[in-house]
């Protein structure tokens, strides 16, 4: 490690922080909704996916 300066590079963290935009609450609170109906409709979707996944196999294993 060549020269580490924690002073500069505290100096360069402050730097990068003031560059950041942060969202606003309202964005906050879209966002958490949309992913909060989305992880809604995936898990109902992987539920039927598994249940006809499921009866398929079943039904295969009933066979033999």
């Amino acid at each position: 490690m060549a020269n580490f300066n924690p002073g500069k590079y505290v100096r360069e963290v402050r730097q990068e922080m003031s560059k950041v935009t942060w969202p606003t609450r309202q964005e906050t609170i879209v966002t958490t909704i949309m992913v909060l109906i989305m992880t809604s409709l995936l898990s109902v979707f992987f539920l039927g996916v598994d249940q006809v996944l499921g009866r398929l196999v079943q039904l295969v294993l009933d066979i033999g």
